[in-house]
């Protein structure tokens, strides 16, 4: 089943808002059957919101929109839709008192006069409750086709088109034919060399359609088939078994996993504690492990030592030995890496030290150039690298491969 979306708001076109909510619907919509086959962003004026709703309704009779529903002057949607189908708009009395209760639970006094228009319903629509916020949302059945206008506040959108439209669409599109993907997550190692790695396989995937998605932490290899549900399965199963093994120790994970649950898993798989220190990363380390529910009892703790006397002082790095190799060098990283293991008594440990920029390198170490170590029950691993990218980007590149190093040893 084909569908269009009409995402509405001036600030997604200046550019102060990312459009979440065209992702998440995608999403949502798949494995119920339904396809998204163009999207479209228009500003807070009636006939750029009225048009596109017409003409998504022309190709596919099937328009779903976002935002536009609140109180404010700027909030034109369900005004622009209602003209461009021709119905009436009035206020609904049971919409107003519900909307009038929300606000008297929330806080007290009586509620906005501009609340008054989210009340306001088109001739023949259904009102579609929303337990998340005062905005109800619409659908319209028209000859046509379908509108649904839904909020635009991510959460509200989210739960809403849970509730209200993957159901409707799964009974439309029937159980027969659907659209499902599976991401395998990889990390340390670019697009390109996965691409090469992959080619003849994936040429070989002759019903399943494989995309490359890379990001600052990884590259995500996304299978997508579509069919009976029973052939989808079957496809993505035999892709998967043809692409793991060739992925190799590149592949850490699937879905939306991250790296530092994984380190966290193979860790507590052995028993063993884990303890960080981190000098252009600050902390990220730290931070991507105290992320996951339950790390506690793997990740004992971290120590920041951004500037040398905190390396000597607290990991008990020599001054002569900073002095003579310079602080970014592996040399120094080791040394972070022996000193965090003593001191917390871990059998694990990462340590990182690099120049994040934007000054401070240079022609031996530019900006980019990260040092890392990990320590394993003994074992210690040291390498050297440069990353591309802005200061952001080169420590959150850092804080990847320094859990990578140690989930290789592992």
């Amino acid at each position: 089943m084909d569908l269009e979306l009409v995402t509405v708001g001036n600030e997604l076109l200046l550019g102060f808002t990312h459009d979440t909510n065209a992702r998440d619907l995608a999403l949502a919509v798949a494995p119920a059957g339904g396809r998204i086959v163009r999207r479209a962003t228009v500003g807070d004026e009636p006939h750029a919101i009225g048009d596109a709703v017409g003409q998504a309704l022309a190709r596919t009779g099937f328009v779903v929109t976002s935002g536009g529903l609140g109180p404010t002057s700027d909030d034109l949607t369900r005004e622009a839709v209602a003209k461009e189908l021709r119905r009436e708009l009035k206020v609904d009395q049971s919409v107003l008192d519900d909307i009038v209760a929300r606000f008297a639970k929330l806080r007290p006094g009586p509620m906005p006069a501009s609340n008054r228009k989210q009340a306001e319903v088109p001739a023949a629509a259904e009102v579609l409750a929303n337990a998340h916020g005062s905005a109800p949302g619409l659908w319209i059945d028209d000859d046509r086709g379908t509108v649904v206008l839904l909020p635009g506040v991510p959460s509200e959108f989210r739960a809403m088109a849970a509730e209200y439209l993957v159901p409707r669409i799964r009974e439309r599109s029937g159980t027969a034919h659907r659209v499902q993907s599976r991401t395998l997550r990889t990390t340390g190692i670019s697009e390109s060399a996965l691409a090469d790695r992959l080619a003849e396989s994936v040429a070989s995937l002759a019903d399943v359609e494989v995309a490359f998605l890379p990001s600052l932490r990884t590259v995500d290899i996304r299978v997508t088939a579509s069919g009976e549900a029973d052939v989808v399965s079957r496809r993505l199963d035999e892709a998967e078994t043809l692409l793991r093994p060739i992925l190799a120790d590149d592949l850490y994970g699937a879905a939306e996993e991250d790296l530092a649950a994984t380190v966290l898993e193979m860790l507590r798989q052995r028993d063993a504690r884990l303890a960080v220190a981190e000098s252009c990363t600050g902390g990220l380390i730290a931070a991507r492990l105290t992320e996951v529910a339950g790390a506690g009892d793997t990740f004992l703790g971290g120590i920041v030592t951004y500037g040398n006397k905190a390396k000597t002082r607290d990991l008990g790095v020599q001054e002569d030995l900073i002095a003579r190799v310079g602080a970014v060098s592996v040399e120094v990283a080791e040394a972070m890496v022996r000193g965090v293991t003593d001191r917390f008594g871990v059998d694990a440990a990462i340590a990182v030290t690099g120049i994040a920029g934007p000054s401070g390198g240079t022609s031996e170490k530019p900006v980019g150039t990260i040092c890392l170590a990990a320590a394993w029950r003994g074992e210690i691993r040291v390498v050297k690298r440069h990353v591309p990218g802005s200061r952001y980007q080169v420590r959150r590149r850092a804080a990847q491969a320094a859990l990578d190093l140690l989930r290789r040893m592992l």
